[in-house]
């Protein structure tokens, strides 16, 4: 019996899971990588220790699972998105950290962007806003700020990737003959994208002094990019997709209007459109969110939340008011409601739908009856009220209203928060069984590409539903909570001059 391989490789840590033709869970492991922060508004990895770690999760699963790595069919890889790293094709070596998608180092460039006009060019090209958050800006920091890369450059030795191409092109060879590609999915994020032509725009390279020899090139996210050569077993990689757009493909949201909603370090939500682009007019990205093979590529609308989990992580390293991420959930349970207190964590401003740079963190309507419980229920309400903005948005810019959410992610096990999630979308969620779906979606790229599974309906018949959320909240009580919120949020806003 054969089983698929996933690499997913996230924003806190990095795992791999081998699973099945039925989907099931066959082994998994997982390592926390270091959290850099050299300057305020800085965040930073160490691609050399990210790619160790993905070696060493990919050896001890296979280990965990009791099967030997001819038993592996093929290989997904999976990553955080717009996070990106440089290095020296000859010796594979980094030119410095990888520079994370929270990182706003880039705000000066793209305000210059901004201020000279490009904003709408970049947004009908590639569906994106100009902001910090994507790859593009944080490669023309890099460049504009490395003593020796230029001099590289123009010997047609350096490359750029988001981690999935540095993981791939490590895993396939590296400076003996690695690929340097990227899926649509990822190249989407980069700002240097056409969406339509799911190709480096010249324009938009040229526009930030970007040269295109550095770029990876465009690939789609089911096809055989090439081996993983481990000992005497040659393992293809075959499939490659940003985190978000995989955790799509592995809640099988394929046809249009289906919808999920991500809660890991960030919050996602991603609508299916099919092959049809719709330019956001509130605030959501346009983004690609597959392509099978030789098929069209598959488009989604998305609302991107830079800190939900990161917010519970948060209370436990910085406040330490928690000893483990669990616990958030029994400390918010031991009020009845947030006592008014409101916190807005936009550690890195505000994304969707505001897209404020100059936005900063916020608890607001605290009393001497404010507690404990109430800052931890404040923090998870945070992550549902964003979640609510950018569906109200979703469906003003679709026209398609939501029946029910599907969900996935580390923060789905507390129930608390998915209930209050129900209320406030006064919408049914819907948790399935296999929740680590950015892990699965990545394998199903890859097993769809040799033939381990034939089909999407192969897909659909894998996805069981284990737990559903269905609203109970009066519509007044939603209302008022929400509208709150909303005046929180605002208070925010121009904080960073």
């Amino acid at each position: 019996m054969k089983f698929i391989a996933a690499l997913d490789q996230g924003t806190t840590s990095t795992r791999c899971m081998i699973f099945d033709r039925k989907a099931n869970t066959i082994a998994g492991f997982q390592i926390e990588h270091q959290q850099i922060y050299p300057q305020p508004g800085w965040v930073e990895h160490n691609p050399e220790e990210i790619l160790q770690n993905s070696l060493m999760c990919l050896h001890k699963s296979v280990e965990k699972a009791g099967i030997s790595y001819s038993d592996i069919a093929a290989l997904g890889v999976t990553n955080q998105r717009e996070t990106i790293v440089m290095w020296d094709k000859r010796s594979g070596k980094p030119y410095g950290n990888a520079v994370v998608w929270q990182d706003t180092r880039t705000s000066q460039i793209c305000d210059i962007l901004i201020h000279e006009g490009h904003e709408r060019l970049v947004r009908q090209k590639t569906g994106l806003p100009i902001a910090t958050y994507f790859s593009g800006p944080k490669i023309k920091w890099l460049l504009d700020h490395h003593p020796t890369l230029w001099e590289d450059v123009e010997k047609d030795q350096v490359a750029f990737g988001n981690i999935d191409s540095w993981l791939i092109w490590n895993l396939s060879g590296g400076p003996n003959g690695g690929a340097h590609v990227s899926d649509v999915s990822n190249a989407s994020r980069t700002m240097l994208m056409d969406l339509k032509t799911l190709q480096w725009d010249e324009h938009l390279c040229a526009m930030l002094g970007i040269p295109k020899n550095i770029l990876p090139e465009i690939v789609p996210s089911s096809c055989h990019y090439g081996d993983w050569i481990n000992g005497d077993y040659s393992i293809p990689i075959c499939g490659d997709l940003g985190d978000q757009q995989a955790a799509l493909f592995g809640q099988a949201c394929f046809d249009v209007g289906e919808a999920k909603n991500t809660y890991g370090t960030g919050c996602f939500m991603l609508l299916n459109t099919g092959e049809k682009m719709i330019p956001s007019q509130h605030g959501l990205l346009t983004t690609v969110g597959y392509q099978i093979g030789d098929s069209k590529p598959v488009y989604c609308l998305e609302g991107s939340i830079a800190v939900t989990g990161a917010l519970v992580q948060w209370l436990r390293d910085n406040l330490k008011i928690i000893a483990n991420s669990a616990e958030i959930e029994e400390m918010a349970s031991s009020v009845n409601d947030n006592g008014g207190v409101y916190f807005v964590p936009a550690f890195s401003g505000l994304f969707a739908p505001y897209w404020r740079s100059d936005a900063r963190g916020l608890v607001i309507g605290l009393t001497q009856f404010a507690n404990q419980g109430h800052i931890a229920r404040a923090a998870l309400e945070a992550t549902a009220f964003q979640t609510k903005e950018v569906l109200d948005a979703m469906e003003k810019d679709s026209n398609i209203p939501l029946v029910e959410l599907r969900v996935d992610g580390g923060m789905v096990t507390n129930n608390l928060l998915m209930q209050f999630q129900a209320d406030i979308l006064n919408a049914p969620v819907v948790r399935p069984v296999v929740t680590e779906t950015t892990a699965l979606g990545a394998a199903y790229a890859a097993g769809l590409n040799v033939g381990y599974w034939e089909s999407l309906d192969d897909l659909r018949g894998n996805w069981r539903e284990e737990k559903r959320w269905t609203p109970a909240m009066p519509n007044e009580t939603r209302e008022g909570l929400f509208n709150e919120w909303k005046r929180a949020v605002q208070r925010t806003m121009g904080w960073i001059q």
